[in-house]
C-alpha cells in the first residue's frame, strides 16, 4: 500500500531533483537541509540555545525568532534573551507580520519603562495587533483574504534571573528541571493552550459569550470556535474580531451566517513569570507540530539524555519520526515527500531550546554582551510569496 502511494506521488512530481546540498549556508544563520533549517548551537546571554525548523505546508506558515543582547533602545538598558515561535494558520502573512514587529515593540516599551515586564509585553502584543489590523484594513478591498489569516504567538523573554513566558494560541513552552534528590530532570508546563480542546477554554468562551449558544460546537468529532478555527486567542484573524471584515467579498466559508457584537476571539496574552532557580536546565519553546507528536515528558527526557549541539534537530526527527509510525510508513519516505503534500503527514515544526546558564544570567543583566539575532528558515521563497508554487519537486535530504 505505501509502496503504490509512494510511486503515486512520483509520478505526480515527476523526476527527482538534483542532490539536496547538506550544510547550506553559513553556521551563523544556519543551515538549510531539505526542507530542514537548523542552527544546531549559539551562545546566548543567557547560556546555549539550539533551534530548528522543518516545513509541511507549500509555504511555511511557522515563524521564529531569537535576540539576545539589549533588550531596549536604551544605552546602559536591561540586557537578556528573546524567543519568538508564531504558528500561523490560513497563510504565512501574520506569522511573518509578528516576526517583524513583535521584538521591535517589546524594545519599545521597555525603554519607555526603563524595565522589563509582563506588562511591556502585553503592550508588545496589543500593538501588534493593532498594526496588523491596520495592515488588513489598508489591503482590505484588493485581498480580502488576509482578513483570515492569522497566527498564535508564543514569546519567552529572560531577564535579570526571570523568565516570562507569553502565549496566544497553542504553541508550547516547556521548562526542564533537575530534582536534586533523585537526580531526574522533570517536565514543567509554562504556558497554557487556548486551544477549544479543553474544557477550560470552552467554559471560558461561553461565558464571554452568555448570548451564543454555537459559540463552541463539536464538528467532526473537533471541537471549534463557531465551528471554524480551534483556538480561542490569537494574532490577526480580524474577521473573528471586527465585525466589518466577516463579509463579502470575504470567501464564503470563513463568513458567519449572523453577525457579532463583540470580538470572537481574543489576542490577549495569557503571561507568566517564573524566577528561574538553580536547578532549572532548559527551556522548550516549540510550536504545536512537536507537542501533537511528543509529549512535555518525552521531549524533556530526550533533551537531557541527549548533547546539548544539535537536540533541536533531533526533536524534530523525533516527532517527524512519530507521525512517520503514525501512517504506517518509514521515516525515510516520509523526509521524500515535498512540501504542500507533507502537510498530509504532519504540521510545520519549529523548536527552540534555550539552556538557562545561572553565572551568564547573572552577568547579562545590565552589562554589554555580544548580540545575537536570527529568524527561523525555511525553503527560499520571496518575502511576499502568497500564492503556493505550483510544481513541487521530491527531495533528497540527509535530516
Amino acid at each position: 500500500m505505501l509502496a503504490a502511494v509512494m510511486d503515486y506521488f512520483s509520478s505526480c512530481w515527476g523526476p527527482r531533483s538534483g542532490a539536496g546540498h547538506r550544510g547550506k549556508g553559513s553556521d551563523a544563520a544556519g543551515r538549510q537541509d531539505g526542507l530542514l533549517w537548523y542552527k544546531d548551537a549559539g551562545q546566548l546571554v543567557t547560556g546555549e540555545f539550539s533551534m530548528a525548523v522543518v516545513q509541511a505546508n507549500q509555504l511555511l506558515e511557522d515563524q521564529s525568532q531569537v535576540e539576545s543582547g539589549s533588550l531596549s533602545l536604551a544605552d546602559p538598558g536591561p540586557q537578556g534573551t528573546f524567543v519568538g515561535v508564531y504558528d500561523g494558520h490560513g497563510g504565512p502573512e501574520t506569522s511573518r507580520f509578528i516576526n517583524d514587529h513583535l521584538f521591535n515593540h517589546l524594545r519599545r516599551f521597555a525603554t519607555e519603562h526603563k524595565f522589563m515586564s509582563a506588562d511591556v509585553i502585553r503592550k508588545a502584543f496589543q500593538a501588534t495587533e493593532e498594526g496588523f489590523l491596520s495592515l488588513v484594513s489598508k489591503e482590505w478591498s484588493l485581498k480580502p483574504q488576509i482578513a483570515s489569516v492569522g497566527s498564535c504567538c508564543l514569546v519567552g523573554v529572560i531577564c535579570a534571573g526571570t523568565l516570562y513566558v507569553a502565549n496566544v494560541g497553542d504553541s508550547r513552552a516547556v521548562l526542564g528541571r533537575l530534582v536534586k534528590a533523585t537526580g531526574e530532570v522533570v517536565a514543567m508546563q509554562l504556558s497554557s493552550e487556548h486551544n477549544a480542546c479543553y474544557e477550560e477554554v470552552r467554559q471560558e468562551l461561553q461565558s464571554s459569550h452568555p448570548d451564543d449558544p454555537h459559540i463552541v460546537v463539536l464538528k467532526h468529532n473537533v471541537w471549534r470556535v463557531k465551528g471554524l478555527i480551534q483556538i480561542s486567542r490569537s494574532i490577526g484573524d480580524v474577521y473573528l474580531k471586527k465585525p466589518e471584515y466577516n463579509r463579502e467579498p470575504l470567501h464564503s466559508k470563513f463568513r458567519l451566517r449572523e453577525t457579532f457584537q463583540r470580538p470572537i476571539l481574543s489576542s490577549e496574552p495569557q503571561i507568566t513569570e517564573h524566577r528561574i532557580q538553580p536547578n532549572d536546565q532548559f527551556v522548550i519553546f516549540a510550536s504545536d507540530g512537536l507537542w501533537e507528536h511528543l509529549s512535555n515528558k518525552e521531549a524533556v527526557d530526550l533533551v537531557q539524555s541527549s548533547p546539548r549541539n544539535g537536540i533541536a534537530r533531533r526533536l524534530v526527527k523525533a516527532a517527524m519520526q512519530e507521525a512517520a509510525k503514525k501512517r504506517e510508513m518509514r521515516y525515510s519516505d516520509l523526509k521524500k515527500i515535498d512540501r504542500g503534500v507533507r502537510r498530509h503527514f504532519h504540521d510545520d515544526i519549529t523548536v527552540v531550546v534555550v539552556f538557562l546558564d545561572s553565572d551568564a544570567m547573572s552577568k547579562a543583566s545590565w552589562s554589554k554582551s555580544p548580540s545575537v539575532s536570527l529568524r527561523g528558515g525555511g525553503v527560499a521563497l520571496p518575502a511576499k510569496s502568497l500564492a503556493p508554487f505550483s510544481a513541487p519537486a521530491r527531495l533528497n535530504s540527509t535530516y
